[in-house]
């Protein structure tokens, strides 16, 4: 991949409940993904982290809104940063944060693309509203919000609303969705395939399919990487975990095909909670899928896992 790069963290945990999530963008860092992306030639900015407030829970109460409003200004402040990185014709690459962050994202990206695509790597559907949620965590409202459905505040987040259309968005490893979400994805006629999917299809075929589809209506396809798609055996080290993943190989080679595809114009990689994690597995499948979408190959994939954990190992 020869495009240049601006890496941005966004350290935001409190579209849930477990702390640990906006410890993730640094723990990347630290494990050695700058010098990891800057081994294959590329060109690569790192711009920081977004300010989030991460000690300010407007309560932990238990209604449909969970620090909605702290969320929904968080938004704002993500959408203009990633826009800007866009306007200085880089591909952002994001460290999440709990996957509320992409309501921010995809507001700073939909604004540069007539019809933004996403491909939605996730355990879950992530399309509940204040009305169908069951446990009222914005983490499992962004992809409502992007499509204009749900609380006026995270709907308008960027300053406007309906960044994505619904035959704009491909879910791919999904095996835990709540009833209104399975409503929604039969009236707006989503395109997924299930974590079973993958399995009986293989991945080849998927990305294969996912591409044809978004790439026949989209100028720009933004992948969503949600680390708790690969199954909790290979990947632990997430906030809520589902048997019956993906596999970790196959995940690796879901980001290969899509960086042969050359279709991919962002990136996100979220919810990594380095709190929860077993000795750093996850961080570093994190780095080989990060890796892997920029052009490494298995050899340079081994060294680097070797290198990235003996780094860590000093600095922990």
């Amino acid at each position: 991949m020869t495009v240049p790069v601006t890496l941005l963290g966004i350290g935001q945990w409190l579209g849930q409940t477990r702390f640990g999530p906006n410890l993730a963008p640094d723990a990347l860092r630290r494990a050695g993904l700058i010098n990891r992306l800057q081994a294959l030639a590329i060109d690569i900015k790192d711009a920081g982290d977004v300010a989030m407030i991460t000690n300010g829970h407007e309560g932990q109460q238990s209604g449909s809104f969970r620090n909605g409003r702290l969320i929904a200004a968080a938004s704002d402040k993500i959408a203009s940063a990633v826009s800007q990185i866009v306007d200085s014709k880089r591909m952002p690459l994001i460290l999440g944060g709990d996957h509320s962050i992409a309501i921010g994202t995809i507001a700073g990206l939909a604004r540069h693309y007539a019809n933004l695509g996403v491909i939605w790597y996730d355990a879950h559907g992530d399309l509940n509203t204040v009305d169908t949620t069951p446990s009222g965590n914005i983490h499992g409202m962004p992809l409502a919000a992007s499509l204009g459905l749900g609380h006026p505040l995270l709907v308008n987040a960027g300053g406007y609303a309906e960044k994505i259309k619904a035959e704009n968005l491909v879910l791919i490893g999904v095996r835990d969705l709540d009833e209104g979400e399975k409503q929604l994805i039969a009236e707006q006629r989503i395109k997924l395939f299930t974590a079973h999917d993958v399995k009986r299809l293989g991945m080849k075929r998927v990305i294969a399919e996912t591409l044809k589809y978004l790439n026949t209506r989209c100028d720009g396809i933004h992948l969503s990487f949600d680390l708790d798609g690969i199954d909790p055996r290979e990947a632990p080290g997430v906030g809520t975990p589902v048997r019956g993943g993906v596999s970790f190989a196959d995940s690796l080679l879901a980001v290969k095909l899509l960086l042969d595809s050359q279709s991919i114009t962002s990136a996100e990689f979220v919810e990594l909670n380095p709190l929860l994690d077993s000795e750093e597995q996850t961080v570093a499948a994190t780095l080989a899928l990060i890796g892997a979408l920029f052009g490494e190959t298995s050899s340079d994939e081994c060294s680097c896992l070797a290198g990235s954990s003996e780094n860590s190992a000093r600095v922990m």
